[in-house]
C-alpha cells in the first residue's frame, strides 16, 4: 500500500511526466526557467539560471559592510521594504494568484502578511536576541551578544512563496546576514518580486539577490562553502536530503521546516455545523497546499455518521475555479498537472487498498490541475501510508475514544500541526500534553498559525529550530563576553616567595 503511494510521489527533481498530456509546471530548458499559469497552463514568466559561484562571491564580499551597519539602519532598511510591498500590494497579490493557483482574496492575505512580518520580526530580534550586560564589581562586566553566521541561503516553497521565504529574510537581514533566496522553481516571478521590493528599499548592493534555477541550483547552494546557512520550507524529502549533505559540517546553521501528516480529532460536541466548517477549512484551504493542511480526521465512532452528514454537503458547496473569478472560490487550481495526476494516483490507492471514499477526487478537466477535494475513510486500510499527500485530500480515521484517537494522531513520524475539536478543558488538557506536534489547538483549525507565535514541528516536520517567531534564534548566534576597561588580576596561590 504505502509503495503504491509513494510511486505517486517522487522527488519533483527526476521531472517525471505521466503521460504526454500532461504539460510540467515549470519547464527547464536551455538555460532558461518558464513558469506556467496554473489555471490557464499560459506562459507568465521565462528567466535565465542564475551563476551560483558568482552570486556566493558577490554576497561574501557584500557581509561585511552590511554586518557592520548599527542595528537601528538595518531596522530601518527593513521596514523600506515593508513600504515597497505596500505600495506594490494589489500587483503584487495578482502575481501570487496566477503563479501559485491560489484565489485572488487569499493571495492578497499573503501579501499583508509579508507587510506585517517585518514588524514581528523587529519585535522578535529584540526579545529573542537581545543585548543583556551583568555588572559584577571587580569582575567587570559580563554580556551576550548575538552575531549574525553570515552567507545565508533561502529555499523557498511553492504554496507561500512570497510569504515563508520572506519570513526567513526579514529576520536573516535584521541579524545582519546577507541573502541568497531560490525561489522555488514553480512560483520564481514572486521571488522575483519580492527581491524587487526589497532592493527598491535602498538596501545595499547584494545584501539579497535572486537565485533562479532548480533543484542543481538549491543543491549547489547548500554544498557551497561559502554559505554559512541554509534556511529551508519544503518537502520532507528535499529536507532530509539537505540534512544529510551537511551532516558532517556541523558549522553551517541548517533550519528545516518539511511539513506534516497532521491529525485533526472530533470527539462529543454539540457544535457539528462549526466542526464540519472547521474540518474545511484545515483540510482544503489553498486546495489544501498547507504544511498544516489536516491531512487525517480522527473521529470519535459516536459522532461519524451525525459528523459526515454535516461535512459531505459544506464540502459539496466549496467553489472550485480560476483564482480570478468572481464570486472568488474557495479553491484553486493545484500547482500543476503532475501534482494533479499523483494526487489522482494516491486517492485511487487508498481506495484499492480497503478505503471508502466518502466523496470522490475528482479532475474536471484533465489537461488542468482543478481537484474537488476528496474524503476517504481509511478506517479499514490495514497500513495507512504515512506521508504528506500535499493536495485536497481527506482521510477518516473511525476511533472508539479520546485515548485512541490520541494514540492514533500520534501514529505519524511528522508532528507540526494538530487540533482537537470538541470535548472538555480537561480533555484538551490530556490531548495537549499527550499529542506530539509542534502546534497544538483546539476547536480551531489545523493551519492559520500565526507569525507572532514560533512555527515548527518535530520528527519529520522540523529539526528544532522553529521559524516566525522564534526565525531570530537561528538568524544570530549568542556571544558570551567579559569585559574590563583595563587588565586586572593577580595569583593568590601557588606562587613562590
Amino acid at each position: 500500500m504505502s509503495d503504491a503511494i509513494a510511486e505517486t510521489h517522487r522527488d519533483e527533481a527526476q521531472g517525471v511526466r505521466r503521460s504526454a498530456n500532461i504539460r510540467v509546471r515549470t519547464t527547464l530548458a536551455n538555460d532558461t526557467l518558464i513558469s506556467y499559469e496554473p489555471a490557464t497552463g499560459e506562459e507568465l514568466w521565462r528567466g535565465a539560471y542564475s551563476d551560483v559561484e558568482a552570486a556566493v562571491s558577490l554576497a561574501r564580499r557584500a557581509w561585511p559592510s552590511w554586518a557592520a551597519q548599527p542595528l537601528t539602519n538595518r531596522i530601518e532598511m527593513v521596514r523600506r521594504v515593508a513600504n515597497q510591498v505596500r505600495k506594490r500590494a494589489d500587483e503584487f497579490a495578482l502575481l501570487i494568484a496566477r503563479e501559485a493557483g491560489k484565489p485572488l482574496w487569499e493571495a492578497r492575505t499573503e501579501v499583508d502578511a509579508v507587510i506585517n512580518k517585518v514588524e514581528i520580526s523587529i519585535n522578535a530580534y529584540a526579545e529573542r536576541t537581545g543585548k543583556k550586560k551583568l555588572d559584577s564589581a571587580l569582575q567587570g562586566t559580563a554580556a551576550v551578544r548575538h552575531k549574525p553566521h553570515g552567507v545565508m541561503a533561502v529555499l523557498g516553497p511553492y504554496n507561500f512563496p512570497a510569504h515563508l521565504p520572506n519570513g526567513h529574510i526579514i529576520p536573516a537581514l535584521i541579524a545582519g546576514n546577507v541573502v541568497l533566496f531560490k525561489p522555488s522553481e514553480k512560483t520564481p516571478a514572486t521571488g522575483e518580486m519580492l527581491v524587487e521590493c526589497m532592493k527598491a528599499s535602498g538596501l545595499p548592493e547584494n545584501v539579497v539577490q535572486l537565485v533562479v534555477g532548480g533543484p542543481d541550483e538549491g543543491k549547489a547552494l547548500v554544498a557551497h562553502p561559502g554559505v554559512d546557512g541554509v534556511l529551508f520550507t519544503g518537502s520532507a524529502q528535499a529536507g532530509v536530503a539537505i540534512n544529510r549533505k551537511l551532516a558532517a559540517n556541523p558549522g553551517k546553521i541548517v533550519a528545516l521546516e518539511m511539513g506534516g501528516n497532521n491529525p485533526l480529532l472530533v470527539i462529543d460536541t454539540p457544535k457539528i455545523e462549526d466542526a464540519a466548517a472547521l474540518i474545511v477549512q484545515s483540510a482544503f484551504t489553498t486546495a489544501g497546499q498547507r504544511c498544516t493542511a489536516a491531512r487525517r480526521l480522527i473521529v470519535k465512532e459516536s459522532v461519524y455518521d451525525e459528523l459526515v452528514s454535516a461535512l459531505i454537503p459544506l464540502t459539496r458547496k466549496l467553489m472550485v475555479g480560476n483564482p480570478l473569478d468572481d464570486p472568488p472560490p474557495f479553491m484553486g487550481p493545484v500547482i500543476d498537472t503532475q501534482t494533479a495526476a499523483q494526487l489522482n494516483d494516491s486517492f485511487v490507492a487508498l481506495v484499492t487498498a480497503g478505503g471508502k471514499a466518502l466523496l470522490p477526487l475528482r479532475q474536471p478537466d484533465a489537461d488542468k490541475p482543478f481537484l474537488t477535494p476528496g474524503i476517504i475513510d481509511t478506517s479499514a486500510v490495514p497500513e495507512r501510508p504515512d506521508m504528506e499527500l500535499f493536495g485536497p485530500i481527506l482521510q477518516v480515521i473511525q476511533v472508539p475514544d479520546l485515548d485512541s484517537g490520541i494514540a492514533e494522531a500520534n501514529n505519524t513520524r511528522f508532528g507540526l500541526s494538530a487540533s482537537l475539536i470538541g470535548g472538555t478543558p480537561e480533555d484538551y488538557g490530556r490531548f495537549w500534553a499527550n499529542i506530539r506536534a509542534g502546534i497544538i489547538n483546539w476547536n480551531r483549525p489545523t493551519n492559520g498559525a500565526s507569525s507572532a507565535a514560533p512555527f515548527g514541528g518535530i520528527g519529520l516536520s522540523g529539526n528544532h529550530r522553529p521559524a516566525a517567531y522564534y526565525a531570530a534564534d537561528y538568524c544570530a548566534y549568542p556571544v558570551a563576553s567579559t569585559e574590563m576597561d583595563q587588565p586586572r588580576a593577580s595569583i593568590a596561590v601557588g606562587i613562590k616567595e
